[in-house]
């Protein structure tokens, strides 16, 4: 029997930061089923449009109660008229929205109006089928019904820079992948151990007050060069006694500091201190580091509109068949440069730019257009690296997503802070869930880029 929507409503409600996001909630004869919107801060040109209300004098011009409108008085009523069955129309529906909206990037009606809905519908889709929201994306996305469930890496955010904090360092993100555990349980153990241990090497070296922490709950103590906090980390990997078990990764978010008309790179640009690069000095400071320490997955090293820096540093590294400093060469995910969407995936894979896709799920705007997305990122042999926003939520789907799409790997803050422990939390459950039901399931482990082929391989 179908299963329809009831009654949609929406509401303004706070993210993380404090800042007004929408909250969806939908009505269905299986329930009530509730989503909350994220927000970045390092966003990207080409996302979809987040709808704020631009009056300064309430919440500084970020409410939201245009894209709250538009849900109950535009997207509601029209979708409960269509009648769609929330079994197995979730296409439908996120079709439907964009059509009533009309926009390439959903400028009219709000990508976090329409996120909202799609969130909210998918998890009603999942009650209608009797199953979990993982197991609903799962078939949504079409991953064969063979394929064991993979527990991802967490890549943990544990020091913070860039737009993230108020200390002087470029990069936006420097985290740590605890690769070399055993399930995904043991991965949040050591993540928070190490977590625990860099407070105390921290306070240490820097005092107390150098223990304040930026938006995704990582650090932001007093440094400036990326060779810092990568000492940082060692140490900390030391003391916890947890040697070998991680690996590193970074997110530099250079679009933040890059100049276009000069095709410049200034990471001085937070003490406006000018420390400018060319992009053949990125390329060789980003190798530097990768032979100097154990980083696997470089995020946005390049603008998100500098394809030739990307094409010319992946043909470098993954494309040439080589090792760094004797280690291979890392993931090189594209963010800012991807936005989630087709289109730009296309072009990526055309210019050979990079070999992997950060997926948000608000940089679209629906569910099924970011499993397309992955879906066509895998089409190219490319890996896919799920990742939560600055300005979060308590709403824990990403975690659904990132099992259900066995993207091996995600990236959800710091092991702290209740928006980001949510999703860390949800993952344990999951992991619990797919023993208790017997259900073949792995940690991605060292092969979190492949986990699955690298399974069938084996």
């Amino acid at each position: 029997m179908p299963s329809y929507i009831k009654a949609i409503s929406a509401q303004q409600r706070l993210d993380s930061r404090g800042n007004p996001t929408v909250q969806v909630v939908l009505e269905s004869d299986k329930g009530t089923f509730r989503s909350l919107v994220p927000s970045g801060a390092s966003t990207g040109a080409h996302e979809a449009v987040e709808l704020r209300d631009g009056d300064k004098s309430v919440y500084g011009g970020k409410g939201v109660t245009k894209a709250v409108g538009n849900v109950n008085n535009v997207i509601g009523p029209a979708l409960i008229e269509k009648k769609f069955d929330l079994a197995k129309d979730l296409g439908k529906i996120d079709q439907f929205m964009r059509d009533l909206d009309g926009t390439p990037n959903k400028a009219k009606l709000g990508a976090n109006a329409i996120l909202g809905v799609s969130m909210a519908a998918s998890r009603a889709g999942a009650a209608a089928q009797g199953v979990p929201l993982y197991e609903f994306l799962r078939k949504e996305a079409g991953v064969d019904a063979n394929a064991p469930y993979v527990l991802p890496v967490p890549f943990f955010n544990v020091l913070n820079g860039g737009v993230h904090s108020g200390n002087t360092m470029a990069f936006q993100e420097i985290m740590l992948a605890p690769t070399g555990a055993t399930s995904f349980a043991e991965a949040l153990q050591f993540g928070a151990e190490a977590y625990h241990t860099l407070k105390t090497v921290i306070s240490q070296k820097f005092g107390g007050p150098a223990t304040g922490i930026g938006d995704e709950g990582g650090f932001a103590p007093p440094i400036t060069k990326p060779e810092e906090a990568f000492d940082l980390l060692g140490e900390a990997v030391s003391q916890a006694g947890r040697t070998g078990k991680f690996q590193y990764a970074m997110d530099p978010a250079s679009s933040e500091f890059f100049d276009s008309a000069k095709g410049t790179y200034d990471t001085g640009f937070k003490d406006k201190s000018p420390n400018v690069h060319s992009s053949q000095q990125m390329q060789n400071l980003y190798k530097s580091l990768v032979a100097k320490y154990p980083i696997a997955l470089l995020e946005d090293p390049f603008a998100e509109d500098d394809w030739a820096s990307w094409t010319a540093f992946t043909a470098a590294t993954v494309g040439a068949d080589t090792t760094i400093g004797g280690r291979p060469p890392p993931e090189l995910v594209g963010d800012d440069l991807l936005v989630t969407n087709v289109e730009r995936v296309k072009e990526a894979a055309e210019k050979k730019a990079c070999n992997s896709m950060l997926l948000k799920i608000n940089q679209i705007g629906t569910i099924t257009e970011a499993i397309a997305a992955a879906n066509l990122a895998f089409s190219y042999g490319w890996s896919v690296f799920v990742s939560h926003r600055s300005g979060e939520t308590t709403d824990d789907f990403v975690a659904d997503i990132t099992v259900a799409l066995n993207t091996g790997h995600l990236k959800s803050g710091a092991p702290a802070r209740g928006e980001r422990i949510a999703k860390y939390n949800r993952l344990m459950d999951i992991e619990d869930e797919l023993k208790a039901a017997g259900k073949k399931s792995i940690y991605a482990g060292e092969h979190f880029s492949h986990p699955v082929k690298t399974v069938k391989q084996v």
